[in-house]
């Protein structure tokens, strides 16, 4: 009996170190599948990067971008992992065959850090604001026309000899006395784009207004007036007329489509040439319909005579009646 109880005992024992074995190996095995599935974490990241050199003002096309493997750790938060995102937007800056297509080279880095102009050409600076500037939103490597205004003091024209000292025509198309001898008041206001499909090599802009604490009113606007400073690419005789316009008149900068100033495959190159008229009063009557302004004759009344009675004292009112004589 005593023999039996033993070999019962030593059955269990068996029985539970094969138990214990099986649990040791399904243990480890898990132990060495999770291992295996962390070391089959992604270790690289995609990122866009430019196939080809890029010119500034260059149109993003297929065969322009690939994509490139780096570590994940090293992946710029302003990156691209899919070229479908980049295809068909403009670089704005020079991109070297390998550089990282950013934010940044799309969107433009909103001043100015360095700019190289192109040979052959200069650099010159334009102040706009919201109104002249296309709403201070243009970019590196945008095109753009310029377009100039100039106004000065009327000119008016006598003719049977010279007007009166101290003589003046009356303001075109204001009402006012009609002077002798005036034939004629020219309007001064003339408009014209002087120069077209100029590359902007860079822009600045101050710097952004902080915002508002929650709760406090302020910064809900964009429409503030802003200014911009635009840095474009001419050459020097354009230059000059463009200095010229911002010491006697006024500029503005007019947005050129960037589909007009790329070559098929969506290379910079130059803009077309759209000849214009420029823009008078005259061209604006004779072309437009606009209604000339009509100079109004006012005719003075005729001068008293004499002077006019005046009354040093007031009389009774009413004057006593005088009484009858009887």
């Amino acid at each position: 009996m005593k023999r039996s109880s033993n070999r019962l005992v030593l059955l269990v024992g068996i029985f539970l170190a094969v138990v214990a074995f099986v649990l040791i190996a399904v243990m480890f095995q898990n132990q060495g599948a999770g291992n295996a599935g962390s070391s089959a974490a992604p270790a690289t990241a995609n990122v866009v990067v430019a196939a080809k050199d890029l010119p500034l003002g260059s149109k993003i096309t297929a065969d322009a971008v690939t994509t490139k493997a780096i570590p994940v750790g090293d992946k710029p938060a302003d990156s691209y992992a899919d070229p479908s995102e980049v295809i068909g937007q403009t670089v704005r800056q020079d991109v070297t065959a390998g550089q990282l297509i950013s934010s940044v080279v799309l969107n433009g880095g909103g001043s100015v850090q360095n700019i190289v102009v192109p040979a052959g050409s200069v650099g010159i600076a334009v102040q706009v604001d919201q109104v002249t500037g296309v709403g201070t939103l243009i970019k590196p490597g945008d095109r753009v026309d310029v377009v100039t205004g100039f106004s000065s003091i009327p000119e008016v024209v006598f003719v049977g000899g010279s007007p009166a000292p101290g003589t003046r025509a009356a303001p075109s198309g204001s009402a006012g006395p009609a002077v002798e001898g005036v034939t004629a008041q020219v309007n001064p206001n003339s408009v014209k784009t002087i120069v077209e499909g100029l590359q902007v090599l860079g822009t600045l802009l101050p710097p952004a207004a902080q915002a508002a604490p929650s709760g406090q009113p302020g910064g809900g606007t964009s429409l503030n007036g802003q200014q911009e400073i635009v840095i474009l690419a001419a050459t020097s005789q354009q230059a000059e007329a463009i200095r010229f316009a911002q010491v006697d008149g006024t500029i503005a900068l007019v947005l050129r489509s960037s589909a007009d100033c790329q070559n098929s495959s969506g290379q910079a190159s130059a803009c077309p040439i759209v000849p214009t008229t420029g823009i008078t009063l005259r061209k604006m009557v004779d072309d437009y319909g606009v209604l000339p302004p009509q100079v109004v004759e006012v005719l003075m009344p005729t001068p008293y005579p004499s002077p006019m009675p005046v009354r040093l004292y007031p009389s009774p009112s009413p004057s006593p009646s005088a009484s009858p004589k009887p």
